[in-house]
């Protein structure tokens, strides 16, 4: 695992996810409350990206077919669909950082940001 600069957190905005990409891995930001959270960009069930669905709070919904999970833990909270990876988030000298897996592994971490200068 590595950590992964993705961009300023000035670059987001409350309740406009944000979708990035490393390779075959896609990522999305979300900022809730000051806060910044990191999941897969791709919804379990099919291939939709989250960062281009709605975001209440700490839940993002799927754009295809309405899918939610909570940017916290990446837990599916509606449709019986299996989880999402979220991932560690640093802010360092205000650049976001996300702690990412060299492969496409299974392994889940939690998502809450971290200020490093606090």
């Amino acid at each position: 695992m590595t950590w992964k600069h993705l961009c300023a957190a000035s670059k987001l905005s409350d309740g406009e996810p944000l979708g990035f990409n490393f390779g075959d891995q896609r990522v999305a930001l979300y900022k809730v409350d000051d806060d910044i959270y990191a999941t897969d960009d791709v919804c379990s069930h099919a291939f939709a990206l989250l960062s281009t669905g709605f975001l209440e709070g700490h839940i993002v919904e799927c754009p295809l077919h309405g899918a939610m999970f909570d940017v916290r833990d990446g837990k599916c909270r509606s449709g019986g669909y299996s989880d999402i990876r979220a991932f560690k988030v640093e802010i360092r000298d205000g650049e976001i950082y996300v702690y990412l897996e060299e492969s496409a592994a299974n392994r889940r971490a939690p998502g809450r940001a971290l200020d490093a200068k606090a």
